[in-house]
């Protein structure tokens, strides 16, 4: 594909796009490019399949929760286990896709963005794996509280950079790793955690992370005969929701339910506006200015939205609930004691909401949610809330 191909590509109706500097837009067309170039081709394919099986441990799970099931009443409530990942969460799927195209394009060193730290955690890994060094940047109010994740990619090899510009949040980790970018273009690749950004960020995401619904829609089928009414996920930036909608996203009679922060809901309360060189909903003042958000979920602590959701909102076919933290605290406590499984956070919104929906089906019922990662991340935050 040309660059002048690439122009027309990365919208969803009327979200995404790319509204950045021309030199920057040259830079992320070329990645556009290669992206297209390589997505289909049998040898990076194959490669990409090989980490997913032998350094991932793919295919993960769709594990009934029993005991959670019985207990609420009504749907069956199956987990698909991301949590089970190596590195714990659904990042490293897009991770290692990045990496190898990184690899292709020549890079020489990577850079990140990171909001609870699992993304950092991940690249920090898949360059350790493929020995190439790399900066993560970090919000500094995000860094004291995910010190944990912060020391995993110190022990990975990785340079934390902790942001202390404006409320020192995921938005200004983004900031910065674009201001490197264009600074050190010729060198960097930029590898972006969540399905937002300006093209060809959104659908490279989405592409890497569809393995979570292409395994999914196989394995319900095989242990339940149909598809589920319902798959739910956790959405901030949207990449494990993205993941978990996109092969079902034709199948009208399954419902695609997103669950957002009550403290950070961008579809919810969000207004059309250019953020991070995209389109889509935003958190606004009245001003026309990003709000500060303050999630319980530093995973979920995000003005916007990646475009694609924007756009399932618009024409209604996904729906955008929202949980607060306190309801997402009563849920990380409620499947760590009827099912041994600690969420994270982020993914115990999704889960809240899945009790609740639960209720209102029916015993014939099925419903999946997307355990994004697991909750070890956040043990310690949890232990000093509930004291």
């Amino acid at each position: 594909m040309s660059k002048e191909n690439v122009a027309e590509k990365g919208y969803f109706g009327d979200f995404g796009g790319s509204f950045v500097p021309e030199d920057l837009k040259d830079i992320l067309d070329g990645i556009g490019v290669a992206f297209e170039k390589y997505k289909d081709d049998p040898e990076f394919l194959e490669e990409y399949r090989y980490y997913l099986k032998e350094y991932v441990g793919r295919e993960n799970p769709l594990t009934l929760a029993k005991n959670l099931t019985e207990k609420v009443g009504g749907a069956k409530i199956y987990l698909k286990r991301e949590d089970l990942n190596h590195t714990g969460a659904h990042k490293i799927n897009n991770v290692l896709g990045q990496i190898l195209l990184a690899k292709r394009t020549g890079a020489e060193r990577i850079i990140a963005e990171t909001g609870a730290g699992q993304h950092g955690v991940a690249t920090a890994t898949a360059c350790a794996m493929v020995g190439l060094p790399c900066t993560i940047y970090m919000g500094k109010k995000d860094t004291e509280r995910q010190r944990l994740n912060v020391f995993r990619m110190e022990l990975l090899g990785a340079e934390v950079v902790a942001v202390d510009k404006g409320w020192g949040r995921l938005k200004e980790a983004v900031d910065e790793a674009f201001a490197d970018l264009v600074a050190n273009h010729e060198t960097t690749f930029y590898l972006i955690g969540s399905a937002v950004g300006p093209y060809p960020y959104p659908e490279m995401v989405k592409y890497f992370q569809s393995i979570i619904s292409e395994e999914s829609k196989r394995q319900i089928l095989a242990k339940e005969g149909k598809l589920p009414a319902a798959v739910v996920a956790c959405v901030g930036g949207g990449s494990n929701a993205i993941g978990a909608f996109a092969h079902y996203i034709d199948e009208d009679s399954v419902r695609l339910i997103g669950v957002e922060p009550a403290e950070a809901a961008s579809i919810s309360k969000g207004k059309p506006a250019v953020f991070h060189g995209y389109r889509s909903l935003t958190l606004l003042d009245e001003d026309g200015e990003a709000l500060p958000t303050d999630s319980i979920a530093a995973g979920l602590d995000y003005q916007g939205v990646g475009p694609e959701h924007s756009h399932l909102h618009a024409i209604g076919r996904g729906e955008y609930v929202s949980v607060t933290g306190e309801e997402a605290l009563e849920a990380f406590q409620e499947l760590s004691k009827t099912e041994g499984i600690i969420p994270a956070l982020e993914s115990s919104h999704a889960v809240s909401h899945a009790i609740q929906l639960a209720k209102e089906l029916g015993q014939d019922d099925v419903i999946i949610v997307n355990l994004s990662g697991r909750g070890d991340k956040d043990v310690e935050q949890v232990f000093e809330i509930l004291k």
